[in-house]
């Protein structure tokens, strides 16, 4: 067989060629391996399509997230191998059209507006991909405050704050962006929907929502707040008055706190400078309530008045004194009208109540008018405990009568004795020498007559009565019994009467 035709030699090196090493480097910048195809080098030219293919893939379409750093630097670093590889490889490689190098290094530059153009061209399609992400986030958070707006604020607070941070976020980070200049719009309808409450005069509802207002302008950036930052100053105050208010009239302790807020927070305010007055005419309104119906509840009311306006003064501050004012004259009123209170209970039949009620009064107040008076409906309302019948009519001061009524004691110990009727009063016998308690068949004996020794010098007291039915008590003050002795006599002109006090195992009487 004959020997084949011998290889055809390869094409030798030609001279290096800076420029046509220049030319081929610029044109693989491009990205689109140009510089190899001009050396006809084809697997690196289909490689730099690849790289190329898969970059545009990875980075298009454009969005807010942008290209990785990691994936444009790894790019960047393709091409420049491409690049240097290139430029190395054309130094001495001949072109694929001789004479070209000129024209091969004029398309390199004009390429290189590729690479640049389109990164430019990225670069504003991922800024209105910005653009539109945030505006995505601020409706999104818009609606949420909406949303909002129909709970109520302790169940919504967790997403309203959600969204202020959107809008902080929006206002803070992203300060040139359409979405940032809608953001004082939106803060604007975010606050009148967490202050509703205050716009439909639901005053205590809003106070919480305006106080959690007022903290907003420490985490939000000034110039999109503007004069929404003194938003709630003026609407709490109102608040923090009205709901005072309201619970000052119902007798709700709350009061105190709101006013204490109210006068510490906006001590110039004038909401501020209406908490006295409207502490005055409570205190007015209770005293007038002493002369109604429920004079006890007048007078618990006006002692609570007295404390907690008192505690108001010293914690918030009373500049004028007429918060202290108020207290002292809710503290005496109080007092004062423990008289009304224990008649009241003496005419409800609460005669246990009306003796405690009057016995502090006569105690508290020792030159008052009415304490005499206090005194007898004290005494009157200890006999009803015993004979409830005693009690059907109010006592009077009167004293004196044409009736004597001597009351003797056949008693070892000391006996108070307690009457009411037409007259009311109390005297005390001393205990009885040589007596003693009887037993309780002596009692039940038919001929059983106490105080009839006449031997016997019994301690007594001759006291005068007018006609009519006299109550008597008798209490032992050494026995301590629970039940004390009674009777009821029914006292007429012509008559001498005489009142036995004796013992048994517990006090016992005779008339």
């Amino acid at each position: 067989m004959p020997p084949g035709p011998p290889p055809v030699p390869s094409t030798p090196p030609g001279p290096p060629d800076a420029w046509r090493a220049v030319a081929v480097a610029l044109l693989n910048l491009s990205g689109l391996g140009l510089g190899y195809a001009l050396l006809r080098r084809w697997f690196p030219t289909a490689a730099c399509w690849v790289a190329t293919g898969l970059f545009l893939l990875f980075a298009l379409p454009a969005d807010a997230d942008g290209v990785p750093g990691v994936a444009v630097a790894g790019y960047a670093v393709l091409l420049l191998a491409a690049a240097l590889h290139g430029g190395l490889a054309g130094r001495r490689t001949r072109s694929a059209r001789p004479g070209g190098t000129p024209l091969a290094l004029l398309l390199g530059l004009l390429l290189l507006a590729v690479p640049a153009g389109g990164a430019l061209w990225y670069e504003d399609a991922h800024d209105e991909a910005v653009e539109e992400a945030l505006l995505g986030r601020l409706e999104e958070a818009d609606d949420l405050v909406a949303d909002s707006g129909r709970q109520s604020f302790a169940t919504a607070k967790s997403d309203y704050r959600e969204a202020l941070e959107v809008y902080r976020d929006i206002a803070l980070h992203h300060a040139g962006s359409r979405a940032a200049g809608k953001v004082p719009a939106s803060l604007r309808t975010y606050y009148t929907t967490v202050g509703a409450a205050f716009g439909h005069r639901e005053y205590c509802d809003a106070v919480e929502p305006l106080t959690y207002l007022r903290t907003v302008p420490d985490t939000m950036p000034e110039e999109p707040l503007g004069s929404l930052a003194r938003w709630p100053d003026d609407r709490l105050a109102t608040a923090l008055y009205e709901c005072g208010a309201q619970h000052l009239g119902t007798g709700d302790v709350d009061w105190v706190s709101r006013f204490g807020d109210l006068l510490d927070t906006f001590p110039r305010s004038g909401a501020a400078a209406r908490v006295a007055p409207a502490v005055d005419a409570a205190v007015k309104k209770a005293e007038k309530a002493v002369d109604g119906d429920e004079p006890c509840a007048a007078v618990e009311r006006l002692r609570g008045l007295g404390t907690r306006i008192g505690d108001l003064s010293r914690s918030a501050g009373d500049p004028g004194g007429r918060l202290g004012k108020a207290a002292s004259r809710a503290g005496r009123s109080g007092d004062t009208g423990q008289y009304a209170c224990g008649v009241d209970q003496y005419e409800d039949g609460d005669f246990e109540a009306a003796q405690k009620t009057m016995e502090r009064f006569a105690a508290d107040h020792k030159r008052h008018r009415n304490r005499a008076r206090a005194e007898k409906i004290a005494i009157a309302a200890e006999v009803a405990q015993t004979l409830p019948a005693a009690g059907r009519k109010l006592p009077t001061t009167a004293s004196g009568g044409n009736i004597s009524v001597t009351v003797k004691n056949d008693s070892p110990h000391d006996v108070t004795v307690l009457y009411t009727g037409p007259v009311t009063g109390r005297l005390t016998l001393k205990g009885c020498g040589g007596c003693k308690a009887y037993s309780l068949s002596d009692t039940l004996y038919s001929g059983f007559k106490p105080c009839s020794d006449s031997g016997r010098h019994y301690p007594q007291r001759t006291i005068s009565l007018p006609v009519g039915t006299t109550y008597f008590v008798h209490k032992s003050n050494g026995t301590g019994s629970a039940t004390p002795a009674s009777d009821t006599a029914r006292l007429r002109s012509g008559y001498i009467y005489t009142e036995c006090a004796y013992s048994t195992r517990s006090l016992g009487s005779g008339y």
